[in-house]
């Protein structure tokens, strides 16, 4: 039973004694099934109001829902292009990492000792030599019996 069928009922029951109004009993009776009656409406109409309100609510929800789901795919797609997949296949991807220039033949070299990876251009081979910069050891380069094309 609502709160307004509640108050009904007790407005019945009250005609139904055939109460004296007239009377402070009957008058004060009278009054409070009437402030009753009214609190059971602003009641029912603030229930009303707390429905729609909810029901406002849950579509801002989805459409926030929408917002984010839009925003975060955005967002995904532009991880994506910031990362490439790594393909074992694909060498070019590997020499165009660096560009140091067409002009300029780079080589590398790994030091014996401790493993390093050296990257050298013609001078450095011209002389002979180099230290490697990890171990301190000195790198030695020998061209003799070497065609030009190697």
């Amino acid at each position: 039973m609502t709160l307004s069928e509640k108050s009904a009922y007790l407005k019945g029951l009250m005609d139904g004694l055939k109460l004296d109004t007239e009377k402070n009993e009957g008058k004060m009776i009278a009054a409070i099934v009437d402030m009753l009656s009214d609190v059971a409406n602003t009641i029912a109409d603030l229930e009303d109001v707390v429905d729609t309100v909810s029901d406002e609510l849950d579509c801002i929800e989805e459409d926030l829902d929408n917002i984010d789901e839009y925003l975060m795919d955005d967002y995904d797609d532009e991880d994506d292009d910031d990362y490439e997949e790594y393909d074992e296949n694909d060498d070019e991807d590997e020499d165009d990492e660096y560009d140091f220039g067409d002009d300029e033949t780079l080589y590398e070299v790994k030091c014996p000792t401790c493993g390093e990876v050296i990257t050298l251009d013609e001078e450095m081979l011209d002389e002979g030599s180099t230290v490697c910069p990890s171990c301190g050891e000195e790198l030695e380069f020998d061209f003799e019996g070497e065609d030009e094309e190697n």
